[in-house]
């Protein structure tokens, strides 16, 4: 699975995916975590001892898997923002889906839905990885019903014409 989540290693990730996906590796892919020892560490800390880690820079991490597919099936890479994913498929990294999770707000971010806030080019390069074929979901846990990015994108563009 490849997850956008600004917490990265958090609750919902080894409490639900973890179990749910069977998870044997997770790999989180930010510059920030790579250079920080400390919050290196602390992640390290978070996740369970039967389960491997590995942190990666941005372009490090895409280059190295670009085309690859031996990255694993029960494997959860997690990317902090939109930027990062963007970045690894410009670098070559190849994925078929991508689950949406968390995004922080800012000062030039819409709500795209209650936990979810996009500037207007995070949303456009998102919607042209939906066109290269990149199946996008909306979706915190397992349960949760998926909501595809598409579609909160349409209903998120009608309430700013309604309101």
């Amino acid at each position: 699975m490849v997850r956008i989540d600004n917490r990265l290693v958090h609750g919902q990730i080894l409490e639900s995916w973890v179990p749910f996906l069977k998870t044997a590796k997770i790999i989180v892919v930010n510059d920030q975590v790579a250079s920080d020892l400390f919050m290196e560490s602390v992640i390290k800390m978070a996740v369970p001892h039967d389960i491997e880690l590995f942190v990666y820079p941005v372009e490090e991490f895409a280059k190295s898997y670009a085309g690859s597919r031996s990255i694993g099936r029960n494997t959860i890479i997690l990317f902090a923002d939109v930027e990062d994913v963007i970045n690894a498929y410009q670098w070559g990294f190849r994925f078929e889906s991508l689950n949406i999770g968390n995004v922080n707000g800012g000062s030039d971010k819409r709500c795209v839905i209650s936990h979810i806030f996009m500037s207007s080019n995070e949303i456009n390069d998102l919607m042209a990885l939906a066109n290269n074929g990149v199946e996008i979901e909306i979706r915190g846990v397992p349960p949760d019903k998926p909501l595809q990015f598409s579609d909160a994108v349409k209903k998120m563009q009608e309430r700013a014409r309604s309101g």
